[in-house]
C-alpha cells in the first residue's frame, strides 16, 4: 500500500470517528391506546348509552394518527418521519404505537387525527394508507380520517344504523385536527384514553336521532371532528 492509500484510509477513519459522534442514540416511545364510552371500556357489540341517553351498539371504531412531534424538557422538538398509523378497536396490535426518538425526557406528544393533504394527493399508497383498508373515499375527497359505525334504536336511517365517516382536507372542509398531550411522568408505555362520548357531546351536541349519517366532507364532518378532537387524554399509570 503506497503512502497516498495509507493517508486516504487514515482520513476515512478519522472522518468516521468524528461523524459517528453526531449520531444520537435512539430510544423507543411506546403509546398504548385504550377506548372508552364514558367510564366503561369500549367493547364492540355491547350496548352502551351516549350522553343524550341514546342506546347504541358500536361495530367499528378506527382512526388515523399521523405526523407525530415530540417535545423534551428543554423545549426541543423532534418530528417523527413517516409516522402514519391506523388505530382500530378490532385490531389490538394497532392500538400500540412505537416511535423512535433521540430526545430524553419527553414532556409533550403532538399528532394529527387524519392524513395530511400531501398524502391525500399522492396517488395510491401502501401499508396502513392502502385504500383496501376501507378508509378511503375517492381521489377527490381523500381519506376517511375517523370512522364510528353501529346500530341505534334512535337512528331513523335504514336498519337503525348510524355511520360517521369523517374526512376532508380542502379549504372550507378541512377536518384535520392537531392534538397535544402533556406528559407529567416518564412511565413506559404511555397509556392514552380515547372516549367515544366526545363524538356526540363536546363542542357540538350531535344526536343520533337527528344526524345518524356522515359520509362526506362538510358541516357535519367538521362538527364531528371538533368533537372528537377532545377525546384523547393521558391515563394515570
Amino acid at each position: 500500500m503506497n503512502k497516498q492509500s495509507v493517508y486516504s484510509v487514515i482520513c476515512l477513519f478519522v472522518m468516521f470517528i468524528l461523524f459517528s459522534g453526531y449520531i444520537l442514540p435512539q430510544k423507543k416511545i411506546k403509546l398504548q391506546f385504550h377506548h372508552f364510552a364514558g367510564a366503561k371500556p369500549l367493547v364492540l357489540g355491547d350496548t352502551i348509552v351516549n350522553p343524550f341517553g341514546e342506546k347504541l351498539v358500536v361495530e367499528r371504531f378506527k382512526y388515523y394518527l399521523s405526523n407525530f412531534i415530540l417535545t423534551d424538557l428543554s423545549g426541543k422538538k423532534e418530528s417523527i418521519p413517516n409516522s402514519y398509523f391506523l388505530v382500530d378497536e378490532a385490531d389490538s396490535a394497532s392500538k400500540t404505537i412505537e416511535l423512535n426518538t433521540s430526545l430524553k425526557k419527553i414532556i409533550a406528544i403532538e399528532f394529527m387525527i387524519g392524513i395530511d393533504s400531501i398524502k391525500n394527493c399522492s396517488g395510491i399508497q401502501t401499508g396502513v394508507l392502502d385504500p383496501m383498508k376501507a378508509m378511503f373515499w375517492t381521489w377527490n375527497t381523500g381519506y376517511v380520517f375517523a370512522k364510528l359505525e353501529g346500530q341505534s334504536s334512535a337512528s331513523k336511517s335504514a336498519a337503525h344504523r348510524f355511520t360517521y365517516h369523517v374526512g376532508g382536507f380542502k379549504e372550507g372542509e378541512n377536518a384535520i385536527k392537531k392534538i397535544r398531550l402533556a406528559l407529567t411522568e416518564q412511565n413506559q408505555p404511555i397509556h392514552v384514553s380515547a372516549d367515544i362520548n366526545s363524538w356526540f357531546n363536546s363542542r357540538h351536541p350531535i344526536k343520533i336521532s337527528e344526524s345518524p349519517v356522515c359520509h362526506a366532507p362538510g358541516p357535519l364532518a367538521l362538527q364531528l371532528a371538533d368533537n372528537y378532537s377532545n377525546m384523547f387524554s393521558i391515563l394515570p399509570k
